[in-house]
C-alpha cells in the first residue's frame, strides 16, 4: 500500500506523536499532584500557571510553526528535538512557581506544540489519495503513548523522584531522535510527494493562503468543533486528581481508564483513516465531538467505578477522530501549499484552547463548581458548535481551480 518513502514518512509521523506526549495534558496531568506537593500550591494556582504558559507557548507557536513551511523538514525536527530534551531536563528542575512557568512553556511548546505540529504538518503535506490512513497510522504513536505511559509513571512515581523520571526522558529524546530522524526523512523536501497515478490530484485545488483563511467563516466554525476536544479533555486530565477525588474512583482507576481510552483511540484512528480516504474529512466532521458530548453525560448521571472506562472511552473515540480530522480537513478545503502556515494557526488555537479548558476547570473548581456542573458546561459548548456545524455541512468543499 505504501512505497518505502512512504513508510519512512509514516514512521517519522508516529515516532514524533509518540515524544510529544512528554507536553500533552495527559502525562503533565500525572505529575500534578507531586509538584503542587512540591511548591504547596491549589488546584486553581497550578492551572492558572499552566494556563497562561500554554497561552504563551500558542502564541509563539503561530509564528515559529510556520517556519516549517520554508525550510528542511530534517532541519526543522532537529531544532524541534533539541528544544524538546532541553524542556525535559528544565522540567526536572522546578524548584519555584517561575520555574513552573517556563518548564510548562517549554513543555507545551516543544512537545504539545512543534513535535506533533511538524509530524502532521509533514505527512498532510506528503501525502494526498491516501493521506487519511497515513495520518491515522501515525497517530498510533500519541496512541500509543497514552495506552503505555499512565501506568508506567504511576508506578515509577513509587520507586523514584519526579525528577529523575524527566532527566531519564530528556537523556532519551537527546539521543533517539536526532538519529531517527536522520534515518527516516534526511532526503525530505518540501515539494516530496506521495506518488500517485492522479495526476494534478491535488493541483486543482485553490490554495489557500493564511490571510484568506482567516477571512473565510467556515474556518471559525469548524475551529468551535475542532477545539471542544483540547479544552475539555485537557481539563479532564489536568484535573484527573480531583475527578477522581469527587467521584471515589481511586488512585489506579483512572490510570487503568487511559488505556481504555487509549485502545478506543487507536481503533477509532483505524476506521477513520480509510472512511476519510473513501468519504472525505468533511463529510465526517459532523460526527466527530458525538462520543465527546456523550461522555459529558455520563460524567453527570453516574458515579460507579466502572463509569469511567466508559467516560474515557467516549473521550477516546472523539479523540481518534479529532487527531486525524484537524489535519486532513485542512488540507481538503486550502490545499497543501501553505498547509504548514496554517497548521501553525490551528494547531496555536488548539494550544490556547488547553489553557482556555485548563484555567476554566481550575477557576470553576477552586469557586466550588462540583464536576458534573463542569460537566454540564461542556456539553453546553458541544452542543452549540454542533448545531452551528450542522447548517453549514454542505458548504465545506475545496474551491477548484
Amino acid at each position: 500500500m505504501f512505497n518505502s518513502l512512504s513508510l519512512k514518512v509514516i514512521i517519522f509521523g508516529f515516532i514524533f506523536t509518540f515524544f510529544s506526549s512528554f507536553g500533552q495534558s495527559f502525562f503533565l496531568g500525572l505529575f500534578n499532584s507531586s509538584i503542587r506537593e512540591t511548591l504547596s500550591i491549589t488546584h486553581g494556582q497550578f492551572g492558572s500557571i499552566y494556563a497562561s504558559a500554554t497561552l504563551l507557548s500558542s502564541f509563539l507557536l503561530i509564528w515559529v510553526g510556520k517556519k516549517i513551511d520554508d525550510i528542511n523538514i530534517f532541519k526543522f525536527a532537529f531544532y524541534v528535538t533539541l528544544l524538546l530534551s532541553f524542556s525535559c531536563f528544565f522540567f526536572s528542575k522546578i524548584s519555584s512557581i517561575a520555574f513552573l512557568f517556563i518548564a510548562v512553556f517549554l513543555m507545551r511548546f516543544s512537545g504539545q506544540g512543534l513535535m506533533s505540529h511538524t509530524a502532521t504538518t509533514t505527512i498532510a503535506r506528503y501525502f494526498t489519495i491516501s493521506r487519511g490512513k497515513a495520518l491515522s497510522t501515525s497517530w498510533f504513536g500519541l496512541s500509543t503513548a497514552e495506552f503505555m505511559l499512565p501506568v508506567l509513571i504511576v508506578y515509577l512515581l513509587t520507586i523514584t523522584s519526579w525528577q529523575n523520571i524527566w532527566i531519564s526522558i530528556s537523556i532519551l529524546v537527546l539521543f533517539f531522535l536526532p538519529l531517527i530522524s536522520f534515518v527516516l526523512i534526511k532526503n525530505l523536501n518540501f515539494d516530496s510527494r506521495e506518488e500517485t497515478s492522479e495526476k494534478g490530484f491535488a493541483k486543482d485545488i485553490k490554495q489557500w493562503s493564511r490571510i484568506e483563511v482567516l477571512k473565510d467563516y467556515r474556518f471559525y466554525i469548524i475551529c468551535l468543533n475542532m477545539l471542544a476536544m483540547p479544552w475539555i479533555a485537557t481539563g479532564v486530565f489536568v484535573y484527573q486528581s480531583f475527578i477522581t477525588e469527587s467521584k471515589e474512583w481511586g488512585t489506579f482507576v483512572i490510570a487503568q481508564s487511559f488505556m481504555v481510552y487509549s485502545i478506543l483511540s487507536v481503533l477509532t484512528l483505524l476506521v477513520s483513516g480509510f472512511l476519510i480516504d473513501k468519504f472525505t474529512s468533511r463529510k465526517l466532521l459532523i460526527f466527530m465531538n458525538i462520543p465527546l458530548m456523550v461522555s459529558t453525560i455520563v460524567l453527570i448521571y453516574f458515579d460507579l467505578p466502572f463509569s469511567a472506562f466508559l467516560f474515557l472511552g467516549l473521550i477516546g473515540i472523539s479523540n481518534g477522530l479529532a487527531n486525524v480530522l484537524g489535519s486532513s480537513t485542512w488540507a481538503e478545503i486550502y490545499g497543501v501549499k501553505h498547509i504548514g502556515s496554517i497548521k501553525a494557526l490551528t494547531t496555536a488555537l488548539m494550544v490556547f484552547s488547553t489553557a482556555f479548558g485548563t484555567a476554566l476547570f481550575g477557576l470553576l473548581i477552586d469557586r466550588g463548581f462540583s464536576i458534573e456542573q463542569i460537566a454540564l458546561i461542556s456539553l453546553v459548548y458541544i452542543a452549540s458548535s454542533l448545531i452551528l456545524l450542522f447548517f453549514v455541512r454542505n458548504k465545506l468543499n475545496p474551491q477548484y481551480i
